[in-house]
């Protein structure tokens, strides 16, 4: 066929491009990145991160370990004669306190955690101000004798001889034994501690701990 004389013409077809991609995602490529196996991989993580954290963390510590305070195992309690249960936290290395020797103390009365009462915050008369003022009595005699005296004129302020709170009645035959600078912890039954009255966070029939720190003895003789 002859030429016409007319330039020839090329057609080129272009593809159009698709919507959809012709090779998947990474995403749907990895099945570990689903959202089921994302979840599931997540819960073992955090199983095997409390399994490590229980087995390598301490038991919590018990609230008198927390506040410094010495926690007595019951088993190591000694019995005094007449029943109470006492331990020695500090062995004293001074005199020792008789019966019948005039003594002097500071003592805490501790229950279930909490110092309810205390010869470390007497009062005074004034009622505004508290002083740490040793408690004075003679070991074995009667409870609450001693708190009858004259008032005395000390740098402190006027005050009674035993503006501290009253103790309970298992100090007054318990301290027998003590050496001066000793420290003894005595479990108080309710019948010889505050009884059915209770005092102050201490609930009527309910024992408690005290804590005696022995810090003077006279004998009856040097009386």
């Amino acid at each position: 066929m002859a030429s016409s004389g007319l330039p020839s013409r090329t057609f080129h077809h272009h593809r159009l491009p698709s919507s959809a991609p012709s090779h998947p995602s990474r995403e749907t490529c990895v099945p570990c990145c689903l959202p089921g196996a994302v979840s599931r991989r997540r819960a073992a993580v955090q199983l095997l991160s409390a399994g490590f954290l229980t087995a390598v963390s301490p038991p919590p510590p018990s609230l008198a370990a927390r506040r410094g305070r010495i926690v007595v195992p019951p088993e190591d309690y000694v019995t005094a004669p007449d029943g109470l249960k006492y331990y020695d936290l500090v062995e004293g290395k001074g005199p020792t306190a008789e019966k019948g020797s005039t003594v002097q103390v500071h003592f805490d009365c501790i229950y279930r955690g909490i110092t309810a009462v205390s010869s470390r915050e007497s009062k005074l008369l004034a009622g505004n101000r508290s002083i740490a003022q040793p408690y004075e009595f003679i070991v074995g005699s009667l409870p609450g004798k001693e708190r009858k005296r004259d008032f005395a004129d000390n740098a402190n302020g006027l005050y009674s001889a035993q503006a501290a709170p009253k103790p309970p009645a298992a100090m007054y035959t318990i301290t027998e034994g003590m050496k001066v600078g000793g420290k003894r912890r005595v479990i108080v039954p309710p019948e010889l501690g505050y009884g059915k009255r209770g005092m102050s966070e201490i609930p009527p029939d309910a024992p408690f701990e005290l804590d005696i720190e022995l810090l003077e003895v006279t004998s009856p003789a040097e009386k």
